[in-house]
């Protein structure tokens, strides 16, 4: 486990970005970053970088939250194409044998099937937080590479705690993420590398020294002088 920390602006993002592209990962929703317009800058500093690895591993892939509204509306749109080809079938099949009636609507069928194993019988009708947790469960596999860019954006603390849960267990089967996030709770995993940007160079950190647990500790402890200072 290994998390890039910093103000936002500090280029965590674009770091991770880079590797994402050199990594040749896909983007949440099976789209290769080899040719993703948005990372055509990335792909060029991603020239320049070299990947070692103990392990090669072809499973995984690279999320940023503009990623997964776009992979949420396929899978949504492709539900409903799917359940339009199934009531078709029925129409065009209605004075056939149920045999036949569902070997021609089986591939539609499977497909929806799957959807709803992977991501719930109404994946649109989930709040964004739950589906981004359905996501994770659906397609974390073990011995996978995952880059992850502020998937704390659509958690609820509650929902940052069951997200903690599951990057326990995938590590435990040999899996490896690369996470830029701003939350204390996701950056207490236990024994993560943790790399701050605020300062160059960029430069290993433990938990308690971390502007962002800091501040927030501080905060929680007394808000209401944190907010006289903001008043004054």
């Amino acid at each position: 486990m290994t998390f890039f920390v910093g103000e936002n602006g500090s280029g965590k993002s674009t770091l991770l970005e880079c590797i994402a592209a050199a990594a040749t990962l896909p983007t949440v929703g099976a789209q290769e970053t080899a040719r993703d317009d948005s990372l055509t800058a990335q792909r060029a500093l991603a020239a320049a970088l070299r990947l070692t690895w103990n392990r090669r591993t072809r499973k995984g892939f690279f999320l940023r939250a503009e990623d997964f509204f776009g992979f949420q509306k396929r899978v949504v749109l492709q539900r409903r194409e799917l359940r339009q080809r199934v009531e078709e079938v029925d129409a065009a099949y209605a004075g056939a044998s149920d045999l036949a009636r569902g070997l021609a609507k089986g591939p539609a069928a499977g497909q929806l099937q799957d959807i709803a194993r992977r991501y719930g019988e109404n994946p649109d009708g989930r709040s964004h937080g739950e589906a981004f947790l359905a996501l994770f469960q659906a397609r974390f596999a073990p011995g996978g590479l995952y880059l992850l860019d502020e998937p704390e954006a659509a958690l609820s603390p509650q929902s940052q705690l069951g997200f903690l849960t599951m990057l326990l267990d995938m590590v435990k089967r040999d899996a490896q993420f690369i996470i830029a996030t701003h939350s204390p709770m996701i950056l207490a995993f236990p024994d993560a590398r943790i790399y701050s940007f605020d300062e160059l160079p960029v430069h290993p950190v433990a938990y308690h020294e971390l502007n962002h647990v800091r501040l927030m500790r501080d905060f929680l402890n007394d808000p209401e002088e944190y907010l006289r200072k903001l008043r004054s």
